[in-house]
């Protein structure tokens, strides 16, 4: 057995070397590609001799060929849509926009509508000597801001009223 990729000549009588065929024998054996239709004989079809006397065209240059546009085509895009989050009273886990990553948001109470209705119903209820003001350290009615505890952006607000 012989080495792996070593050329072994064929079974029988053999009269030494032989060239290897030509670029034309090897162009008409192996048509890999569609021929073009052959030229019609005549004064201008630009002949040549080849060695043995005969006739023969130069080698023919092949382009590939355009792909025709399908009207039917239908263009196919995926698009990825995140569900809208609802914000309340307490920290949500979700995906921050801005950093793209996996986040609970921190909370920030601040005085809304609610809070300075309350302040005013206490008000007009007597309470003057300051305890009207209790509506602002009751964060139950503030409203809530949620933040990204990465980036610090404002991601979403939770209005009371």
């Amino acid at each position: 057995m012989s080495a792996p990729g070593s050329y072994q000549a064929a079974a029988g009588p053999s009269s030494g070397p032989t060239a290897p065929p030509s670029y034309e024998e090897t162009v008409a054996v192996n048509s890999y590609y569609p021929t073009p239709p052959a030229p019609v004989p005549g004064p201008a079809t630009g002949l040549m001799t080849g060695p043995d006397g005969k006739g023969m065209n130069p080698p023919a240059y092949y382009t590939q060929p355009v792909p025709v546009p399908n009207p039917n085509a239908i263009a196919v895009q995926t698009v990825y849509v995140q569900q809208p989050i609802s914000f309340f009273d307490r920290p949500v886990q979700m995906c921050c926009p801005s950093c793209n990553k996996m986040i609970v948001t921190q909370l920030s109470y601040n005085a809304g509508a609610l809070t300075w209705l309350s302040c005013g119903s206490l008000c007009l209820l007597g309470c003057v000597a300051g305890c009207c003001f209790i509506p602002f350290c009751v964060d139950a009615l503030q409203d809530v801001d949620h933040y990204c505890p990465n980036c610090k952006a404002l991601l979403g607000t939770y209005k009371r009223l």
